[in-house]
């Protein structure tokens, strides 16, 4: 029987701890807490950054966070906090219990994404494109 993405996002949402936009501008500016940014360069550009977060693609995550890739970075080795998000919390969801599984923690996610920050009216910083 197949496992649709609603299944794996109900077992995510179960196993990973989820703030709300504005539990997450709390941390904004923590020096112990790291957001990173899941969404594709093309959404950044069109929609912006949260300022200060870092960005790595849903598809570049498991590479990043293992010490033993060549592709580590160092920051997901650092002892922080990580919050994770993309434009509406699913891929978050998903990479927060993926990034759990491998063994970071703590780790959060923010509900409903970063389009949810921004209708919250929470900082946004605009991109300028290239």
């Amino acid at each position: 029987m197949k496992k649709g993405y609603r299944a794996l996002l109900d077992e995510a949402n179960a196993e990973i701890e989820a703030l709300s936009p504005l539990e997450a501008a709390e941390l904004l500016g923590d020096d112990a807490t790291i957001f990173v940014d899941l969404r594709d360069p093309r959404e950044i550009e069109r929609e912006g950054n949260m300022p200060g977060a870092r960005h790595c693609t849903r598809g570049m995550l498991e590479f990043w966070i293992d010490p033993e890739s060549p592709y580590h970075k160092s920051y997901f080795a650092s002892g922080k906090t990580f919050v994770f998000f993309c434009a509406g919390g699913w891929r978050s969801a998903l990479a927060t219990k993926t990034a759990q599984d491998m063994g970071l923690t703590p780790v959060k996610h923010i509900t409903g994404g970063f389009g949810a920050w921004k209708a919250a009216g929470l900082p946004v910083e605009p991109v300028d494109p290239k």
